[in-house]
């Protein structure tokens, strides 16, 4: 089925509706929030607040419960720092959780999908080992202009929901300290990692398992349908993570981090870290500076992620076949490329014409953008501006074989709002990021970064219009 992106958050009532806690005490341990010595708003999501039915929450009650985390009324009561394990860079670790944050809520959303609300720097927990549980203002900003640039461009993500900062002060061996601290709470349907299942693989727990799966069907995926829950919940989450893949490789963004506990089992984006977009079609570019070898580069992402729903299904087969697991991870690159083309053409604004017809179209599109003349955004800013398909005259050298395709097409959008218009497309490179930053470090100056969400909210805006 054609592409289709997330819906615009709509208006809701509170409704709290917690299941997490069906699973029993093993999948996480209570917490304790920290007792910070300021609470000051720095970011409310004035969209998704609506969306969950807390938009009428007055500020003090807001910085009271993603300040202090009093907890929501009739919902989680401690929260809980979840429980999971994980392949960090290919290196499994056991000794992970929950370290700077915990499940702080459940609720229901305008679509009435069951969402957490998961907490960043909070605190320390029990898994926090040597960690201070905290987050550095700068990581909470740089978190907000990650989730609202990929939220615009149609990639399933999590939301940045609140950022409080806290009065504290973080060192950080990776920038200038001390520095300025934050609690963020993150809107996310679910927090349910492939890690959670290999922590339960690894301890052997057949009964967790089987209800974990069943709690994943049931909340995530409209319940159990095959006498195979554990192969059917695969089968969901291939295609999820698989639609992920090609929404990063068509955004151009290098999460960074792709290891088994950052990987949802819904298919959506979360925890971002040392997360960048590439300004050019670059296969090598890498996001973080310690990814060495870059395993987790722009051109490797996909495969990351194959990798990393096989490691979800040696954990399935402690109650499930292998047989079937295996065949749908073969199904895997397949949806990957029908993912990643759909997508492309969802961001061209173009009708799509089948696999076979818009591979052709994107792999053109790929062998001008691979020239390096033109940046990645600018490319689809610019090919969205013309009012004309037959123009392919007005297009780079590099991307002769693309006009000559694209003329043949019909839009699915047409390039009328002002968006289209602007001279300069909206970007997110690295240059931005820290100049936003900086204006706030250094002169507490908020408006870029309010500027630049309500440019991209308008990018989203004009992305949806089709």
């Amino acid at each position: 089925m054609p592409y289709k992106p997330q819906s615009e958050p709509g208006k809701t009532d509170y409704q709290p509706d917690v299941q997490i806690t069906t699973l029993g005490e093993k999948i996480g341990d209570p917490a304790a929030p920290a007792d910070f010595p300021k609470h000051i708003l720095r970011f409310r999501n004035d969209r998704w607040d609506q969306s969950v039915g807390l938009d009428e929450l007055s500020e003090e009650q807001w910085l009271n419960h993603f300040g202090k985390f009093e907890p929501l009324a009739d919902n989680l009561d401690p929260p809980l720092a979840l429980r999971y394990h994980g392949h960090q860079f290919r290196t499994y670790n056991p000794e992970i959780g929950d370290g700077r944050g915990f499940l702080f809520a459940q609720l229901r959303d305008h679509e009435q999908r069951l969402m957490d609300l998961g907490t960043k720097g909070s605190g320390t927990t029990r898994w926090s080992r040597t960690g201070d549980g905290r987050l550095t203002l700068k990581g909470a900003v740089r978190e907000i202009l990650a989730t609202e640039m990929l939220e615009a461009l149609g990639v399933n993500s999590s939301k940045t929901f609140s950022v409080v900062e806290t009065g504290e002060q973080s060192m950080r061996g990776d920038e200038p300290s001390p520095t300025r601290s934050a609690a963020m709470t993150r809107l996310s349907h679910g927090h349910i990692r492939i890690g959670t299942f290999q922590r339960i693989a690894y301890e052997k727990n057949e009964k967790l398992m089987h209800q974990l799966v069943a709690y994943c069907l049931d909340h995530y995926y409209g319940g159990a349908q095959s006498g195979d829950p554990a192969a059917e919940l695969f089968a969901h989450a291939t295609r999820e993570v698989a639609k992920l893949a090609g929404a990063y490789m068509t955004a151009g963004f290098v999460h960074g981090v792709l290891n088994t506990d950052n990987i949802n089992i819904t298919g959506e984006s979360f925890d971002y870290g040392p997360w960048r977009f590439t300004p050019y079609w670059e296969p090598a570019f890498t996001a973080a500076y310690f990814d060495h070898e870059g395993l987790y580069c722009f051109a490797r992402q996909p495969e990351a992620l194959h990798w990393n729903l096989a490691q979800l299904a040696s954990a399935l087969r402690l109650i499930a076949d292998s047989d079937p697991l295996v065949e749908t991870l073969e199904t895997f690159p397949k949806a990957y490329g029908t993912a990643f083309t759909e997508h492309f053409c969802w961001r061209l604004g173009v009708v799509s014409e089948g696999f076979e017809k818009d591979r052709d179209l994107v792999v053109a599109a790929e062998k001008g953008l691979a020239a390096k003349t033109t940046h990645i955004d600018r490319f689809f800013h610019d090919w969205c501006k013309m009012d004309d398909l037959a123009k392919p005259d007005e297009l780079d050298p590099e991307f002769a074989d693309f006009g000559s395709l694209i003329a043949e097409r019909g839009r699915s959008r047409k390039p009328n709002s002002r968006y289209w218009q602007q001279p300069e497309p909206c970007s997110m490179h690295i240059d931005e990021v820290e100049s936003i930053w900086n204006a706030i470090a250094d002169k507490d100056d908020w408006s870029p970064l309010s500027k630049k969400i309500e440019n991209i909210r308008n990018m989203g805006q004009a992305l949806r219009n089709g």
